[in-house]
């Protein structure tokens, strides 16, 4: 049985530590690097105690780590970061997954009008493969880098996936509302992540425009062939984790939705379409890699509405992107994942 070797890069953030959560008990993966410029030195399980016997590691110097032994490398690591990194490591034989967004829109030109900066690598760009599984399997187990998906954007295209890809709503007026837990923020310190400001309040934010629309775009106008109109808004909510996205879709073709959402993802081992008339919650996926999925016709009428859930640190991230190196190393796609939700 081949041991995977793997190394994270930047590994203090909420994705770095559910990653070791997730790779500590993974039975072919051998944790054998974890980088830190401002923790070098420092046990991983004194920064983070709920690792304690579990991962035996010191955070390394980044710039003295010896990631070219590893087999795979996971950038849990702000943007820019993976971009100015990546193609050395890909040219010394290591695979990469990098959970930023560094790689995940196509149009260079697009993704530094979003970002507000140069790309350092635009020839990867071409490279990388989108790693939503439900759409890019086949890709992703050949690739040498993998552009793991957003977690609003996992959430969203789950959600609208089916309908875009047999044209069955209104291509033109895709609305997708959707709320996130805090640690979607990341691990920073700014003012309206602190609890007296986002506990007890809930706002829209980045209605004018968000990072993550042209990537849902791009996503479904692949799947449609064709040009798409989304409009997204997203929210923040006073929780630690979790995305609740509800959708809104104009039917154009009187068909069984329900039936076509459970026959598109049949056999998909990460999405769950409830039955008809359910309500998802998003501790129904807590800490579990799982996107639950509802679909609703309000009184029979043609705007359908999908209850789309997923835990944006597993999901929408780190499950994620462990799920994406089970297949590009050939494992069962589902091992190291079979976390259930923890409730309450």
């Amino acid at each position: 049985m081949k041991t995977i070797k793997v190394g994270i890069v930047g590994g203090t953030g909420y994705t770095g530590i559910e990653l070791l959560r997730i790779l500590a008990r993974h039975p072919q993966v051998e944790l054998a690097a974890i980088t830190s410029r401002k923790e070098t030195g420092l046990r991983v399980d004194q920064l983070f105690p709920s690792l304690r016997g579990a991962v035996g590691l010191a955070f390394s110097d980044p710039a003295k780590a010896d990631l070219g032994r590893c087999d795979l490398i996971f950038f849990a690591t702000p943007n820019t970061v993976a971009m100015g990194q990546a193609r050395a490591l890909l040219e010394s034989g290591v695979r990469v997954v990098d959970l930023s967004a560094d790689f995940r829109i196509r149009d260079v030109a697009e993704w530094e009008k979003w970002y507000k900066v140069k790309h350092a690598a635009p020839e990867l760009v071409a490279e990388a493969v989108y790693g939503l599984p439900e759409i890019n399997r086949s890709s992703i187990r050949r690739a040498r880098l993998v552009a793991n998906p957003g977690c609003y954007p996992t959430a969203v295209q789950l959600g609208l996936l089916p309908l875009v890809e047999k044209a069955a709503v209104d291509l033109d007026h895709l609305i997708a509302d959707a709320k996130s837990g805090v640690s979607g923020a990341g691990k920073k310190a700014e003012d309206y992540l602190l609890f007296s400001e986002a506990s007890d309040n809930f706002k829209a934010y980045g209605i004018a425009g968000h990072r993550h629309w042209p990537e849902m775009r791009q996503g479904l106008e692949a799947a449609a062939g064709r040009k798409v109109g989304l409009t997204f808004v997203p929210h923040l909510t006073p929780m630690i984790r979790g995305i609740h996205a509800t959708l809104y879709a104009r039917a154009a073709k009187s068909i069984d939705f329900q039936q076509l959402f459970e026959e598109r993802y049949r056999g998909e081992p990460f999405v769950d379409v409830l039955p008809a008339g359910s309500e998802p919650e998003t501790r129904s996926v807590r800490a579990a890699n799982t996107c639950r999925i509802a679909v609703h016709r309000p009184r029979g009428e043609d705007m359908l509405v999908i209850a789309s859930v997923i835990d944006n640190l597993v999901k929408g991230a780190s499950g994620q992107a462990v799920q994406n190196m089970n297949i590009m190393f050939d494992l069962d796609e589902a091992m190291g994942l079979s976390h259930l939700a923890v409730v309450p």
